[in-house]
């Protein structure tokens, strides 16, 4: 295999595996790893890697799975590695188990979604299994278009592949023959009580008088409620139930209610709305679910669930497991405080990277893989309430990064200083300590420099410190905006302080965003959000776009705009 296929071969799966966008540090790691006598000549193999991921990058995600299943098909293999480190599910069999990811599209992905959805797919695939993506979206009015491309878009940038897709809304006439088929049975009535009559009459048990009405009677009253005779709120069908039932959600619960709004996929075709304990119920059947994987929260909807299979003549059941939800700590996933934080204007966009929604994990720089194996090692199916660090899924991310990321100097809060009689010098750095295949720039300083201002806070004359791969000075005189110092020689001196610098006269504007949990204390953190400016080194323009770098002594940074030196911590 000649040079350009091996890269092309690597630059398909890097970008495969990163939402369609290669990077030459990892493409040439892997090259190397399938031809190590490549290192005799590695201008040629930068060369081939750097053209490979021009051609790559350039096409759509959907072109290069397809031309990486050409050409190296064998990449596309799931790997089971991790899989294996889950836990057998209860009742599967090879080649049988039927998961769902079934986002409802009222909000944005958030890492509680990404990371049920993960097990659910995981488990799906380790059973060599299908997975189904299916929109709940049976509530028109909180429903929105780029709610669906947000769990479409999330789930891809997971690695997640889905075998079916479906919206509940395209059933709602078969919906309508179930729900009349109940009736007939004398399983469902429609109801004209008042909202808080109906769930007053259920905490403690009460019948209402549309209870007793006949089946005629309801056939009429359901099809007046399907021809519009009936306003939003003035009727529901519900469900015959046990008014006496401990399980709260088996006592007459509504299985359809009108809603006066219009549906982003289906228009005003329709005004009558099931509920979701109805509609997942049949979905699930109709699908094949095996195995429901959902946190706790649903846990007394799966006898509801079973019973209005069993009235509709549908007994397969799906085995359930539930767990806790996926919280983090100071950081809310529930879309409404979510949304209450937007409107007060204390965040711009869902995207925000304080948020944990999966725009805002991305922003932050957290790579999908990190989810992956964070959700895999530290979640279990217990019903016991846990809230997750943000610190664990950093260690994670952080191990993923270092190996691969570029280090740069970044000098916050910038402070002069000058070293008297320090030469010229001209020094190669390397971008990593020992991941050589990233490359190295040139610096290049005289005696005036830019120190990180916490660095310059604390130093104290006659202390000797080093800048790193470049000279050694002695502190001579410390002021608020300028440190002079003497210089002491190029050579490593050993317990030496080490600090990142930049020239004096070549340096670029940089800005850092720099995200914190938006709850301290049940209360908004005042210091959820700061902006970091200083200097960084003129390298720092060759960062790409989403590129994430270390900033030497500061933290890993993704770059968050095209045209500005803009960038987000991810953490240290």
């Amino acid at each position: 295999m000649d040079l350009d296929k091996i890269a092309l071969k690597w630059a398909l799966k890097n970008a495969v595996e990163h939402d369609g966008k290669a990077m030459v540090g990892p493409v040439i790691a892997k090259m190397l790893g399938e031809r190590p006598e490549l290192k005799m000549d590695i201008g040629s193999l930068r060369r081939a890697a750097e053209a490979a991921i021009e051609k790559v990058n350039s096409m759509s995600l959907e072109e290069q799975r397809a031309l990486l299943r050409e050409v190296a098909p064998e990449l596309l293999e799931t790997k089971r590695v991790e899989e294996k480190r889950l836990p057998p599910l209860p009742g599967a069999e090879l080649g049988k188990v039927v998961t769902r990811l079934p986002p409802e599209p009222s909000g944005y992905m958030h890492i509680g979604h990404a990371m049920s959805g993960l097990l659910n797919y995981l488990y799906a695939r380790m059973y060599e299994g299908k997975v189904w993506l299916r929109f709940e979206d049976t509530d028109p009015r909180k429903a929105r278009l780029e709610y669906y491309d947000s769990f479409r878009k999330g789930y891809k940038w997971l690695g997640i592949e889905w075998d079916h897709e479906k919206n509940n809304s395209d059933d709602i006439d078969l919906f309508y023959k179930y729900a009349e088929r109940l009736i007939r049975a004398g399983k469902a009535y429609v109801c004209a009580c008042p909202t808080e009559r109906i769930r007053r009459l259920r905490a403690f048990g009460g019948e209402c008088e549309h209870r007793g009405q006949g089946v005629d009677e309801n056939l009429r009253l359901w099809n007046e409620m399907l021809a519009g005779s009936f306003g939003e709120g003035e009727a529901v069908l519900r469900l015959v139930g046990d008014m006496r039932h401990a399980n709260t959600t088996m006592r007459d619960p509504a299985l359809f209610r009108i809603i006066e709004h219009s549906h982003p996929l289906t228009g005003n075709r329709y005004r009558v709305w099931p509920l979701y304990d109805f509609a997942v119920s049949i979905e699930d059947y109709l699908c094949g679910v095996t195995h429901v994987l959902r946190t706790s929260e649903f846990a007394l909807r799966d006898e509801l669930q079973n019973y209005i299979r069993s009235l509709l003549g549908m007994e397969h059941h799906p085995i359930y497991i539930e767990y806790s939800r996926f919280e983090f700590k100071g950081t809310p996933v529930s879309k409404r405080r979510l949304r209450a934080i937007l409107e007060a204007g204390l965040a711009r966009s869902w995207d925000d990277p304080r948020f944990p929604t999966i725009e805002g994990v991305r922003r932050r720089g957290i790579l999908p893989e990190a989810i992956r194996e964070f959700t895999i090692t530290q979640t279990g199916f217990s019903y016991a309430k846990r809230e997750y660090d943000w610190s664990l899924l950093f260690a994670i991310n952080r191990k993923m990064l270092d190996p691969v990321a570029r280090r740069l100097f970044f000098t916050p809060n910038p402070v002069k200083l000058l070293v008297d009689d320090a030469p010229e010098i001209s020094v190669e750095a390397p971008y990593h300590p020992s991941n050589k295949d990233l490359g190295s720039r040139i610096l290049k300083a005289g005696g005036e420099f830019y120190i990180s201002g916490v660095d310059a806070e604390r130093m104290r004359p006659g202390e000797v410190y080093r800048l790193k791969y470049l000279l050694n000075f002695s502190v001579l005189e410390v002021h608020d905006d300028l440190i002079r110092a003497e210089f002491l020689g190029r050579g490593p001196i050993k317990n030496i302080q080490i600090i990142q610098w930049v020239p004096a006269d070549e340096y670029l504007e940089v800005e850092v965003l720099v995200p914190n949990v938006l709850y301290f204390n049940g209360e908004i953190n005042p210091e959820s959000l700061r902006i970091m400016k200083g200097f960084g080194e003129r390298a720092v323009e060759t960062v790409k776009l989403d590129e994430v770098v270390q900033f030497e002594r500061f933290g890993f940074c993704r770059r968050d705009s095209s045209s500005e030196l803009k960038f987000i911590f991810a953490h240290d």
